[in-house]
């Protein structure tokens, strides 16, 4: 009976300790913390169009029609990067065709950007480059100088306005900026 008594208590200590065993294999894990990204990330590759309108003086950048107002469209392509939050400086290229006045134009220019994240959907910027106005297969070298906004719309898309100054390298005696560029666009950022 004592063997009996001792195989029984031996048994009901191994049930118990098996039980106190898968207690144990429980394995506490601390959980991840979900970090999200905070606002729109201006850093990268973009395309788009943008559409709007020349506005010249007297004399206008040689090849527009001097005194009038031209329609404009075109393609954008660029990039930017993050050099120091909240700073991003990019490039970009742009490649309009102007309308209006009888006079027909391409306008292509070669910009560097330099702006500021105003908040996390809104980037500020000045531009400044140069280029080329080509009329009836005459080109004259363009320089371009301004200012524009971005605003994110989706993780994706922005619209953007800008407003440039424009002038030529003619060598006459006239105004730093003969015309005026201001457009509207939209942009998928990959």
């Amino acid at each position: 009976m004592f063997v009996r008594s001792l195989s029984l208590g031996v048994v009901a200590a191994a049930l118990m300790a098996s039980g106190a065993y898968a207690a144990d294999l429980m394995i506490p894990t601390t959980p991840q913390p979900i970090v999200e990204a905070s606002g729109f990330s201006w850093d990268g590759l973009y395309a788009g169009v943008e559409a709007g309108g020349v506005f010249n003086g007297t004399p206008a950048v040689a090849g527009l029609a001097a005194g009038s107002t031209q329609g404009v469209i075109g393609g954008v392509v660029g990039v930017n990067f993050t050099v120091a939050a909240p700073v991003v400086v990019g490039l970009e290229l742009q490649g309009d065709y102007v309308f209006g006045s009888g006079k027909d134009s391409g306008l292509f220019l070669a910009l560097a950007h330099v702006g500021v994240v105003a908040t996390d959907n809104v980037l500020v910027y000045a531009a400044g480059g140069v280029g080329g106005s080509s009329t009836a297969g005459v080109s004259t070298g363009v320089y371009a100088l301004g200012a524009g906004v971005d605003v994110a719309v989706t993780d994706n898309v922005s619209v953007r306005g800008e407003v440039l100054g424009l002038g030529d390298f003619d060598g006459a005696a006239d105004n730093f900026f003969e015309s005026a560029k201001a457009t509207v666009g939209v942009f998928y950022h990959f």
